[in-house]
């Protein structure tokens, strides 16, 4: 029965998550007009700052039973960060023949997502 919750929270974790990045995307957009995928960008660096912190709250503070991790952690967070827009969009840019666009937008996000990560457990640890 518990693999049963732990599904049901990973399914509205992830309406939640999708909602926030739908909401984020479109906000960033707005400020900041459509030249760029600002809006993914945003949204994956966040998720990855929150996956950090939540990920080191899980092993070293909070003791939640496995259908909440999962819910926040694989739900709410794979439904917010866009790593599937994230391939899609480099892709388009490749097909319009906007290499450095291309190559900017994915160095980018790999080194502020993954450094994200890092900043996140980084300030848990430190906040011990």
């Amino acid at each position: 029965m518990s693999s049963f919750y732990t599904y049901l929270a990973v399914a509205a974790g992830g309406a939640v998550g999708s909602l926030g990045r739908f909401t984020l995307a479109g906000q960033v957009m707005r400020w900041v007009g459509p030249g760029f995928p600002w809006g993914t960008m945003a949204c994956n660096v966040l998720g990855g700052l929150v996956m950090g912190i939540i990920t080191e709250l899980f092993a070293l503070k909070l003791s939640l039973p496995r259908p909440a991790q999962a819910g926040l952690a694989v739900g709410v967070m794979g439904g917010f960060t866009t790593f599937s827009s994230f391939s899609l969009e480099t892709v388009l840019m490749i097909d319009r023949h906007q290499w450095a666009q291309a190559f900017a937008y994915t160095a980018g996000s790999v080194v502020l997502c993954v450094g994200a990560v890092l900043v996140g457990m980084t300030v848990v640890r430190t906040l011990g």
